[in-house]
């Protein structure tokens, strides 16, 4: 290719634009990251926490691929919880408060030390593209600069084209206080993207020293914390807890009382919000028979007076937010620093994009985060990771970096979007992915380790800690298989164990797969387990405990896998195969899918199709 100003540009600062910069330019690429404010890097625009179910299992595969997500909470908590601990492990997941400032000072820190990777401030307006109309050659700028290069990837958050709302006031922001990128979602239009506009929100910011903890539950932290990052051994911070208090029937009367000042249902917004994390407002309207809803009061930063009222977002007016919250028990008194507000925001239907995230439209213009109709945090981190890494592969000649549903979330979030599209902001959830019994957090490093050497960001420190850690885990899973319940072991568990004496003889391998039984159990009759690490003695209790659940989901991944394997040919054409409908030719042609495994997940196309084009490739024994 020609001489170019950089090799990758990446627009936009947030949780997308982080990996995606800082990939490309760990794999030896000179990268722009161009961002409106350089002071806003890595802001935690509303929740102050990272993780959550399944969304902190996708942290930790970013980590195991590479990306810095992980690194940046384990430095910047200041509480820990595993979710779900008393439901199976395919359900479980780490989740973390974080000290928002902290958090985005480290996360600017980390990008300015970074070799290859230049910041720069400034609105992206519109881009260039080269003689043909199909390739990017670089993007303008709001003051009027051109800066070329061979890849772009677009990670614009809410920003592009943004309007927020409170009550009847609105203005031109990507968050509150902070101005929109105006003339991108043009530009996208004019070169033929089928745009749309979503809506989300945020709750309203209280000091804390106006609130009577008093009158709440405390919620702490879990004594044992575990380290998102696979390369970090223990956690020393300071961990400080939340706590919860509920809406009341007078809460709910002043909203609906004022529900004609609400923007969301006076008709000035018209996105879509998300389903799964409604305004307050949306939750009165939608669930008339509750008498309340529960909100999570959580400190934004140990620095900070402020505290973040996690379940009640809303848009109503400042007096109106005001008198609601002062109804909330131990917030009779509350002082709001930051009032609620919706955000209405442009982004690109994801079915034009691959499933390496770059442009079916543009060549080496990649997209990712909520540009692409996501929320939150991780779901954006981890599609800035591949969107990145992908860049690098384009620019390298090489076959992109695709995972697959039963590799990750972050392959089930991204086969979602590029497979079905979305008209409301995507969440994930583990119910999405159909294979999660293999997709635990805690495996992250063990499932992806290969991948990230195929994309170059795997460290020669992380092969060899995760090299130990699967020697250990079978050397674990040994000792259990020869380990024999004796009599000795009876008076070991004299009134902690029940049932043991009818267990004598048992392997302990079969003996972890008594229901109730668990690895704390295990170190009472074998002390010398303590020696190994506990999180590895978990990963090899788990594998055996559901050895049979695993063994079954395995068949199904690899039915699934072959699927996966019959490729279709880019420039297939669809139209000679007698026998595929007319609806499902336009499916088809319009999505583009890699696989007759893609081609089948496709909202509308008929099992019949899929039998037809399996003859028409000339395969028919899966």
């Amino acid at each position: 290719m020609s001489y170019s100003d950089f090799d990758a540009i990446v627009i936009g600062g947030g949780h997308a634009g982080i990996e995606a910069s800082l990939a490309l330019a760990r794999l030896g690429f000179e990268t722009m990251l161009i961002t409106q404010s350089l002071d806003a890097i890595g802001r935690l625009s509303c929740n102050p926490s990272i993780g959550g179910l399944s969304k902190g299992n996708i942290v930790r595969e970013v980590d195991a691929l590479g990306g810095q997500m992980a690194r940046l909470i384990d430095s910047s908590m200041i509480q820990f919880r595993i979710l779900n601990r008393r439901r199976g492990p395919a359900v479980q997941s780490p989740r973390a408060q974080a000290d928002k400032f902290l958090y985005s000072r480290l996360a600017k820190d980390t990008v300015e030390a970074q070799k290859n990777l230049y910041p720069f401030q400034d609105t992206v307006t519109d881009f260039i593209i080269d003689s043909s109309g199909e390739n990017i050659q670089g993007i303008v700028t709001e003051r009027g600069r051109r800066f070329t290069a061979r890849t772009v990837v677009m990670t614009t958050g809410t920003f592009m084209e943004g309007k927020i709302f409170i009550g009847d006031y609105e203005t031109s922001s990507g968050r509150l206080g902070e101005p929109a990128a105006v003339g991108l979602g043009t530009s996208l239009r004019r070169l033929g993207f089928t745009i749309g506009r979503l809506k989300t929100g945020t709750p309203a910011r209280i000091a804390s020293s106006s609130i009577d903890y008093s009158r709440m539950e405390e919620q702490p932290g879990d004594e044992q914390i575990v380290p998102f990052s696979f390369s970090n051994v223990s956690i020393d911070r300071p961990q400080v807890p939340c706590f919860v208090t509920y809406t009341n029937e007078q809460t709910h009367g002043i909203i609906r009382a004022n529900m004609d000042k609400s923007p969301l249902y006076g008709g000035k917004i018209v996105g879509t919000g998300p389903r799964y994390c409604p305004s307050i407002e949306d939750k009165v309207v939608r669930f008339p028979d509750r008498d309340r809803h529960q909100i999570f009061v959580e400190p934004e930063g140990l620095g900070s007076d402020e505290m973040y009222l996690n379940g009640i977002s809303s848009s109503l007016p400042e007096t109106v937010q005001e008198e609601f919250i002062r109804t909330l028990p131990g917030l009779e008194n509350a002082r709001i620093m930051r009032p609620g507000y919706a955000v209405e925001y442009d982004y690109i239907e994801p079915r034009q994009l691959l499933p390496s995230l770059m442009s079916k439209r543009i060549r080496g213009l990649f997209s990712a985060g909520q540009t692409n109709g996501t929320s939150g945090y991780e779901e954006a981190a981890c599609q800035g990771l591949i969107a990145g890494i992908n860049a690098a592969m384009y620019m390298q000649g090489r076959e992109p970096l695709i995972l697959d549903r039963s590799e990750a979330y972050t392959g089930v979030l991204i086969d979602d979007l590029v497979t079905l599209g979305t008209k409301e902001p995507y969440r994930m959830f583990t119910s999405r992915a159909e294979y999660r019994l293999c997709l635990r957090h805690d495996t992250a490093d063990i499932r992806l380790s290969e991948k990230a050497g195929y994309a170059g960001l795997r460290t020669a420190e992380a092969e060899e800690a995760l090299a130990e850690k699967i020697h250990e885990i079978d050397e674990i899973k040994e000792l259990l298989s020869h380990r024999r319940v004796g009599r000795a072991d009876l008076d070991l568990a004299a009134g902690r164990i029940e049932g043991l004496e009818e267990r004598l003889g048992d392997s302990f391998e079969k003996l972890m797969k008594v229901p109730d039984f668990t690895a704390d159990d295990l170190l009472i009759l074998e002390p010398s387990l303590r020696k190994h690490d506990m999180q590895r003695l978990e990963i090899a209790a788990i594998d055996i405990k559901y050895e049979g659940y695993i063994s079954r989901q395995q068949k199904q991944i690899n039915r699934f896998k072959r699927m996966e394997n019959l490729r279709i040919p880019d420039d297939f054409d669809y139209g000679r195969v007698a026998g595929i409908s007319k609806e499902s030719i336009e499916k088809f042609r319009a999505i583009r899918p890699m696989s007759v495994g893609q081609a089948s997940r496709i909202s509308g196309v008929r099992s019949s199709d899929i039998a037809v084009l399996l003859v028409a490739l000339g395969r028919k024994d899966v």
